[in-house]
């Protein structure tokens, strides 16, 4: 989701400040007594609170705390405030951020003072609606507070909207101080905190640099590609009809090579039928599905090189979202989703005779279970799983996603993957499924997690199938349940992080 109010920390995001403020730190030890002559051992000074930082570096009472920040300002105010610099790209990210319409404010644990004078020196102050910091007194230094300040200031008189905030910062104070402001925290590698710890703060978003900081908050708001509406079009239709055609022609040939492969074995009564004469009259539930098979393999082969350009373009534009990895609980959370609705649907399905009127899904539900059941399983819960997912979220949604909202495009790769089953039956089962597939896809910025949907729901569907006592599931609290089960995990994994 783009926000439009984004408060930025200063020492280690907007500006380096490490000679300033290491520097005074340093002169600040001396009137103590204490000698650091490497810089590099005070960087920890650089981002929380200074008095914080004396008392736990050094072991200072409050007292000695509050005369060590004396000192240091003593120094600060005229030399170190200036012993500064801002990093590569700032200004121009900054300059693209205020084109674009964005509220920025400044959110710093240093006294608003000395943020200010720092802003002016280096000529960005005026992209700023707002610049917050500690107070001179030693009130309002955590970070939390600065944040809650920055924000009733930058929206006045009206609600403050938090769901529409980023706080940027390169330090775990700045995520602690987000959270407990209830706005989400875009973490920065390039300053102090590092990934680790910005990792074990729970970071909501990291990234590594100013320039994938521009494209993260500049995301959305791009130019859409210069193409004509018949070209998108295009750009969706001829994968699916090169994967058809290819499908189409890997049946006929595979039927053509089975054959006569069933003329040269006459012990072949696993892929072949015969009559009283001995001559070959159709193929077996296995010979149809291992054709099958071949005819999924070769289509997906066919679109492989078209998709793999749109996966890799979509990764590219997917992985400023996705540097932090997900928890183990947002897995759990969409396998519940998956199995939840896909046993709910099916049962669904049974239950308000859709199946039973389909004479279309009969017969092809009679191909797919006819055959040897591991052999079914293979085709129907890993191969066409894999080619279908190559063409309707490979391609389809990862050129729709461009050019739609995602919402839209996970719709429109879930009605054509709907349509592509020519029957009610796998039709309605695929356009929820194939939601579902594009928002996994999407939620974890990974290919594979669509591929790992369609495949668990196959194989869930399919060996449930072969399993006499389901019939006795075939009720509406086991609907029912399924369907809430598999609601409510969807719904919690939405609740974690809203994609759109």
């Amino acid at each position: 989701m783009n926000k439009k109010y984004l408060l930025f920390d200063l020492d280690g995001t907007l500006t380096d400040p490490k000679i300033g403020i290491c520097t005074c730190v340093q002169y600040a030890l001396s009137s103590f007594g204490i000698e650091e002559p490497d810089l590099d051992k005070l960087e920890p000074f650089i981002g929380p609170p200074l008095k914080d930082s004396f008392m736990k570096y050094y072991n200072f009472d409050d007292a000695r705390a509050e005369e060590a920040i004396e000192k240091y300002r003593e120094r600060f105010r005229d030399i170190g405030i200036f012993e500064n610099k801002l990093y590569d790209g700032i200004p121009q990210m900054l300059n693209a951020l205020n084109s674009q319409g964005m509220y920025m404010a400044v959110a710093s644990s240093k006294p608003t003072e000395f943020v200010r004078r720092i802003l002016e020196h280096f000529n960005i102050a005026k992209y700023f609606k707002v610049v917050v910091g500690s107070e001179m007194d030693g009130t309002r230094v955590n970070k939390d507070e600065v944040i809650q300040e920055a924000l009733k200031q930058l929206f006045g008189n009206w609600p403050v909207e938090k769901t529409k905030v980023y706080m940027i910062g390169d330090r775990c104070y700045d995520v602690e101080g987000a959270r407990k402001a209830g706005v989400e925290c875009v973490g920065v590698t390039y300053g102090y905190g590092g990934m680790e710890e910005l990792r074990e703060a729970k970071c909501d978003y990291i990234v590594r640099s100013v320039e994938e900081l521009q494209k993260f908050l500049l995301r959305g708001t791009q130019k859409p590609e210069r193409t004509t509406m018949s070209q998108r079009i295009w750009q969706m239709v001829l994968p699916f009809l090169i994967f058809i055609l290819a499908r189409n022609i890997a049946m006929n040939v595979g039927a053509i090579l089975l054959a006569n492969i069933g003329n040269t074995l006459p012990n072949s009564d696993f892929l072949f039928v015969r009559n009283a004469q001995g001559e070959l009259v159709s193929l077996t539930g296995n010979g149809a599905v291992l054709l099958t098979a071949f005819s999924f393999l070769v289509g997906g082969f066919s679109v492989w090189n078209i998709a793999k350009k749109t996966l890799a373009k979509t990764a590219e534009d997917m992985k400023l979202l996705h540097i932090k990895a997900e928890p183990p609980r947002n897995y759990a959370l969409l396998a519940g989703a998956t199995a939840g609705l896909a046993l709910g649907l099916n049962v669904l399905l049974l239950l308000v005779s859709v199946v039973e009127n389909s004479d279309s899904y009969q017969q092809v539900a009679q191909d797919q279970y006819a055959a040897w059941f591991p052999l079914g399983l293979i085709c129907f819960g890993l191969i066409a799983p894999i080619a279908e997912e190559l063409v309707f979220r490979g391609v389809v949604f990862g050129c729709v996603r461009r050019y739609m909202k995602l919402s839209a495009a996970m719709l429109v790769s879930a009605v054509l993957f709907a349509l592509y089953h020519g029957n009610s039956v796998q039709g309605l089962y695929g356009a929820v499924m194939g939601f579902l597939m594009a928002y996994a896809y999407e939620y974890f910025g990974d290919f594979r997690m669509a591929v790992a949907v369609h495949i668990l729901a196959n194989v869930l569907s399919y060996v449930l199938s072969f399993i006499p006592a389901v019939s006795g599931l075939v009720n509406w609290p086991v609907c029912l349940v399924s369907l809430a089960v598999g609601g409510a995990c969807a719904w919690m994994l939405h609740k974690q992080k809203k994609i759109f």
